[in-house]
């Protein structure tokens, strides 16, 4: 394979969010010479959060370097938090990726992996406040750019952080051209964050979240991964 591919890595998880990775997969895969890889621990199919199976096509066992790595979110995540396997990836890949990127609360498993202390990052608002475990300053952006850590807020900011990168690599006009192909010119129901929405929907929403987290025991992972990190 030449070595002018740019290889991202998309690490999926049972339980994932599937648009957190296929919104930006959309958009990344425009990209001249790019190789899009869904990596998980085996070649199993993989449920994301409401049913649909992904097959990854890499194992991240293997000797391989991403130029990106992308760690979509869902409330599972709490899950590879406290995964050593995969934290050690994350902190190797770290070592020679050109950027480290999450969408909605992936920015918590990069968190967890020591990988965002000291770095503004974005997270879904529902669980924004838990990054400061980790060193890291929660902030309330679509897209949050530091450094080589580019972390997108929840779900759907995640094709907004694609075009960032494609825009980075390839200059507006390819970025352009996939806003066009792609028809991404939303006109959505307002309210689609804490700041518009409507308090009633707001706090029917904040409900929500909280009592999955809680019969998931989530905030107890997610606690659990703090203490790990800072006892290393």
């Amino acid at each position: 394979m030449s070595e002018s591919i740019y290889k991202i890595g998309i690490l999926i998880f049972p339980g994932v969010t599937q648009l957190d990775f296929t919104g930006p997969a959309e958009v990344l895969a425009r990209m001249p010479d790019t190789e899009i890889s869904l990596v998980w621990k085996t070649l199993d199919p993989v449920t994301s959060q409401f049913g649909l199976k992904y097959y990854p096509d890499a194992k991240i066992t293997e000797n391989v370097n991403y130029d990106l790595i992308l760690v979509p979110g869902g409330f599972d995540c709490a899950r590879i938090m406290i995964d050593p396997e995969v934290l050690i990836w994350l902190q190797e890949q770290s070592r020679s990726a050109e950027y480290l990127t999450s969408v909605c609360t992936g920015s918590l498993v990069l968190a967890a992996a020591g990988l965002l202390n000291g770095y503004n990052a974005g997270c879904h608002w529902g669980w924004a406040e838990h990054l400061k475990k980790f060193g890291a300053n929660p902030t309330r952006e679509r897209v949050v750019i530091d450094g080589n850590r580019i972390t997108a807020g929840g779900v759907t900011s995640g094709i907004d952080f694609a075009l960032h990168i494609v825009e980075r690599k390839c200059g507006r006009e390819l970025a352009e051209q996939i806003v066009l192909s792609i028809e991404y010119d939303p006109a959505p129901i307002s309210g689609g964050v804490p700041e518009t929405a409507r308090t009633e929907v707001f706090d029917m929403a904040k409900n929500r979240i909280a009592t999955l987290n809680k019969s998931g025991g989530h905030i107890n992972m997610i606690d659990e991964a703090a203490s790990k990190l800072f006892a290393i």
